[in-house]
Parts: structure tokens; sequence; C-alpha cells
């Protein structure tokens, strides 16, 4: 992109050339197109490519004439080539690049965006049509008779636009190939002992199910289905993260093979099966992110704008290629999420943590914050609640560290769970939680819930944001202190980011034993230098007394870490033994370390080091000494 501007008060006109997909403008130095002077806002716009289209999007206070069009802070507009622009005192011309559709995937991307405006535009007139209150699947009931006429209105919708026309045929082709795909993907998914989660079931209805269906055509999709799946070998795959890779990556030339022999009426009744799921994904469910959330494979789902969505598919990350066919809709699913669970989300507070119904975690971010217009990261729950013994059979850890685990629990260590982001830290807690007798009374305490502890006695709390009136916060820290008077024998949080580190370390010292909770850090020695910090947010307490906590309230640090092959593992398990008298800093002793010289498929050994508990787990039968080194 070539961009030519000037100063009103100077003629002469400088020009830029840039290849960014995302161009940053205003006063500030670090912005990409710098306009000095005390009119332009540090940031005043940003330019950002979505596919063959630029958008600009208005930042500053100050309005920004495009044309003849004013923009304000938050305001966005789609771009022409050789596009003025004025952002006082500046003028700005544009030369945008053309882009060439030279390939498959061009011509793809292209059937996508058209698609795309069809739903946008179908789901636009049926929201006319429900009226006020509908964007958020509040007035229609979740009845079979109503569901069939909302599809018949789909349909209806469709044919007004002139979806099934000639003219269109190219468009009504893919759409109906995104409809095999689909079944495909759904049939692959039942293979599967992962039992699939989300929010199909709404109000004890199937809303996804086709009311409209016609038999004879179900059974020949289904023909349609098998018959790509058998072309592209996906039975011969090991599993199902493979036969999804390989349907990714060979559907398209394979339905261009086929699709000359699909007779035209059979593709008008796909293409329209798919536009009625796809608008009451959007009316009632969570949109292009709804198919996502089905399929067990998919443990992260990231959306950077509306039209990107990527996700982490068995441990790779990937584009989904979905998208949604609006800013506008997108802010009404996050907001259809967060408010099921007692939580808003608007421009004063453009920033949310939620949960879906099966605990999958939410964190939702709108504008003004997210330039790029409303962006979501869902942290999936697996449908079924793992066990150790899945973490030792996914060579997370070995059969003898599992053990040593189990004992410590048992003996009531305290355990501190230690790893970045998307480790596993959560999955290990609620794994080692399973070891944790039935008569002990636990209570946990969590930012957005999301344990999942099969027991009896647990009181699970979550903290709650301020009210409109910024008043009734209740964070973790009051949280913590509130648990001590409910009489707990272990106390477990859900993670310590802030000034509750300390609160945590007094309860593990006065006398709840047991406890667990986990933290961010790259490896032991990390986890004293982190915890001093957060301790100090809480109180000015001095060093050597902040180690004391520690040295006297932790036992155990279990250190995770995802390889390069997306594989999460514990990478450390060391004991806090006290305060080394030399440097007076927190001494640790790795008991378990990875055998790094194995690479990503290294397992944990044992160092030689004993803990210094063992002979009490010895005594109480919860450990063999012979079977520490095995």
């Amino acid at each position: 992109m070539k961009i030519w501007w000037n100063n009103r008060i100077d003629s002469t006109r400088q020009m830029m050339e840039l290849s960014s997909a995302r161009i940053r403008i205003g006063r500030d130095p670090e912005n990409d197109l710098v306009l000095n002077s005390p009119f332009v806002a540090n940031e005043a716009a940003v330019l950002l490519r979505r596919g063959d289209v630029w958008e600009l999007v208005a930042l500053g206070l100050n309005e920004i004439q495009v044309g003849d069009r004013d923009l304000y802070g938050g305001d966005r507009v789609l771009l022409e080539t050789n596009q003025d622009i004025t952002i006082f005192p500046f003028s700005l011309t544009l030369d945008l690049p053309k882009h060439q559709e030279s390939n498959q995937d061009s011509k793809r991307q292209k059937l996508d965006a058209e698609m795309s405006g069809f739903i946008s535009r179908i789901h636009v007139e049926l929201l006319k049509r429900m009226g006020p209150g509908s964007e958020n699947g509040q007035q229609m009931r979740m009845e079979d008779e109503k569901l069939l006429d909302l599809e018949r209105s789909i349909e209806g919708i469709a044919k007004n636009l002139g979806f099934f026309e000639t003219a269109n045929s190219d468009t009504l082709d893919h759409t109906a190939s995104q409809c095999v795909r689909s079944c495909v993907v759904a049939e692959l998914a039942k293979r599967t002992d992962e039992p699939r989660i989300g929010s199909a079931l709404l109000g004890g209805h199937q809303w996804s199910q086709i009311f409209s269906a016609v038999p004879d055509r179900e059974d020949e999709l289904d023909e349609t289905a098998r018959y790509i799946a058998k072309l592209l070998k996906l039975d011969e795959e090991t599993d199902l993260a493979s036969r999804i890779t390989s349907l990714n990556a060979g559907f398209g030339e394979t339905w261009d093979r086929i699709a000359s022999d699909i007779h035209s009426e059979f593709k008008a009744y796909l293409a329209s099966r798919y536009l009625k799921k796809q608008v009451k994904d959007i009316v009632f469910g969570y949109g292009p992110l709804e198919d996502l959330l089905q399929l067990p494979t998919i443990s992260e789902i990231m959306v950077v704008d509306r039209d990107h969505i990527y996700v982490e598919n068995s441990g790779v990350l990937e584009d989904s290629g979905r998208r949604f066919i609006s800013d506008e809709v997108t802010l009404a699913i996050i907001e259809r999420i967060v408010s099921r669970v007692g939580r808003r989300i608007d421009k004063s507070q453009p920033l949310v943590d939620a949960r879906l119904a099966d605990g999958s975690r939410v964190n939702a971010v709108i504008p003004p914050i997210a330039v790029s217009g409303p962006s979501i990261t869902i942290r999936k729950f697996p449908g079924r609640k793992l066990l150790i013994d899945d973490l030792v059979e996914f060579g997370a850890l070995t059969r003898t560290c599992a053990e040593f685990l189990r004992a410590a629990i048992l003996c009531k260590k305290n355990v501190l769970i230690s790893g970045g982001t998307g480790t596993g830290k959560t999955t290990l807690l609620n794994c080692l939680s399973d070891f944790i007798p039935d008569r002990e009374r636990i209570v946990t305490i969590e930012d957005t819930a999301e344990l999942q502890l099969k027991k009896q006695h647990v009181v699970r709390m979550e903290t709650k944001h301020a009210n409109i009136e910024g008043a009734g916060e209740y964070t973790i820290r009051d949280l913590v202190k509130n648990s001590l008077r409910m009489r707990p024998d272990r106390i477990i949080v859900g993670e310590c980011r802030g000034p509750e580190a300390l609160d945590m370390l007094q309860a593990m010292n006065t006398g709840h034993d047991g406890s667990l909770t986990t933290i961010h850090a790259n490896s032991s020695a990390d986890v004293i230098l982190r915890l001093e910090v957060l301790v100090q947010m809480a109180a000015d307490l001095p060093v050597d007394s902040i180690h004391r906590q520690i040295s006297s309230a932790i036992d155990l640090i279990v250190q995770l870490h995802r390889m390069r092959n997306g594989r999460r593992c514990i990478t450390q398990i060391s004991e806090v033994v006290g305060i080394d008298r030399a440097t007076n800093r927190v001494k640790t002793r790795d008991l378990f370390l990875l055998d790094e010289e194995s690479g990503d498929a290294g397992a944990l050994t044992a160092t030689g080091h004993l803990p210094t508990f063992m002979q009490e787990l010895i005594e109480r039968k919860l450990l063999n000494l012979e079977s520490f080194y095995q």
C-alpha cells in the first residue's frame, strides 16, 4: 500500500509504502505513519486488511473524514482504492493494492465471503420479522412447529434475495459443499469415544436439528458424505485428528471432482439446509463457533476478529476457515454467553471472563479495547473429565510420578502447580483433587468456575465483579479470607495471580494442609521469584519474611510445559526444603526432572533425591521406596 500525505499548511506531499496488514496512524512515534501535530491523537486510526478489502477504524476523539463521511472513536468504514482521508490538519490519499485472484484458495475465499454475505442478509431480514429481543434468541420459543416455521422463513428469504438464481450458481455450489463437509465432520465426531460438547441442547429441544428435512434427501446426503470419506480414505487414518486433517486438506479438490455429477435440485437442497443451520446457530447458539465446540479434537477457539477464527486442533494452532458475518453478531453472541452466567459487557466494561454450560472458560474483549473488533477466547473442557491415568497414557507424566503425587495429596502436602498459559495446570489440578478423601471438606475459589471436582463435600465460590454503581465486588483475596471462616479441610484456589498469594500462603501455614493452587511461572526457581512479587502486592513485607512464609507453606512445586509438538507434560517436580543459610533464600530440590536429551518425547526420571517426608509416606504405606525409582 502507498500512502501520500501532507499538512494543509505545507503543500509538499510525502509518500510511504507499507506491506503490513495492520497499519497504525497517529502522533505517537511508535505508529507506522506518524502525523506530528498536537491536533492528532496518539493513536488516531488503524488500517486493517480483511481478505480482499481494507477497513479504517477511527480511534481518537477528533473526527476523521473519509470522503463525505465523518468518523469518530470506534467507527469503521470499508475503503476503496485512491481513497482521500482527512485527519486534521493532514490530508491523506491511499493507493490500495489490488488483490489478484489466481488460485483455488482465492476463489474459495471469495465464495466464503459471498456465502457469509447471504447469511448476513438472511439474518437481518429474519430479525425484522421476529421483532425486538430476537437478537439473543429471546423471543422465539423452542417448539418443533415454531422451529419448522423459522426454517421455512429462512428458505423464503433466501429465495427473495435471489440465492437460488443461476447468477449465484457458484455460491450455491460452494454452500452445498459446506453442507456435505459438515456432515462428514459430524459423522467422524460420532465415531470417537469422546463425548461432544457445546450448546446444541437448549430448553429440551435440539434446535440444531433440521425440522424441514426430507428423508430421501437426507439419505442421499449421507451417501454423498460416505462417498467423499471413501475417496479421501479417511478410515485408513488412525485417529480423529488425522482424519479431520486429511478431510481439510483434500475436501475442496474432491468436491470439485464430483460436483458435476450431483443434480442441481439436490445441490439446492444442501445449500438451503446449510443456510438454515447457520442462521439458527446465530439466532439460538454461538454462530460459527457452534460446530467448533462440537469437535473433541479442538481444545481452544480464538476469535481474532470477525473474519479470522483460529483453533488449537490436537495441539496445533490453525485457521478454522470460519467467520462471523458481522461485528454486531459477534457482540450479540458474546452478550449471550456472559448473560447466562450473570455478567455483563459493554463500553464501560469492555472485557469479561465467563463460562459455557459445560464449564469451558471464555474471555471476551470488545471495542474500545479491542481495536480490530470483538475478540473471544474459549478454553474448552473435554466432554469427559480426565483422570490421572489418562495423563499417564498421554505421556504427561510417568506412573511413578503419578503414584508419588497421589501419596503427597493423601499425606496433606501443600502443592503448587506452575506453568505457562495452556500447559494444563487446571487439568492437573482436577486430577490431583481426585485423591482427596471424600470425608474432607473442600472450598474452591476461582475467578471463573471451571474446576471439575467429583466430590460431594465441596463449596464452590466464584469472584464477582462490581455492579453498575461500582459496588458489590468480591475478589479472590476476599474469598480466600472468607474461606477461613468456613471450616475447610483443604482450600483450592484456581490461580494465584495477585495479592491473594499472601492470604493463600497464610492459609497453608494455619492448619489447612493439603491445599492446592496454580501459578504462572517457567520453573520452580521462577515460582519463588513470582511469589515474592505477588506477596509484595498485598503488603510491604521484607523479602526474608516472604521467603520464610513460602518455605513454611509450600511442600511441592509441579512444573508443567507445553512442548514444540503440542504435547503437555510435567517437566519438573521439586520440593521446597527450607531456607539456604548461605544465601537466605528459599531452597528447592528436584525430585523428578524431564530427560532433556530425549527432546519432546522425553519422560520424567527420578533425580536420586528423596523427599524429606519420605519416611512419613512409607510409615503410612502410601508409597513403596522401591517403586520410587522405577
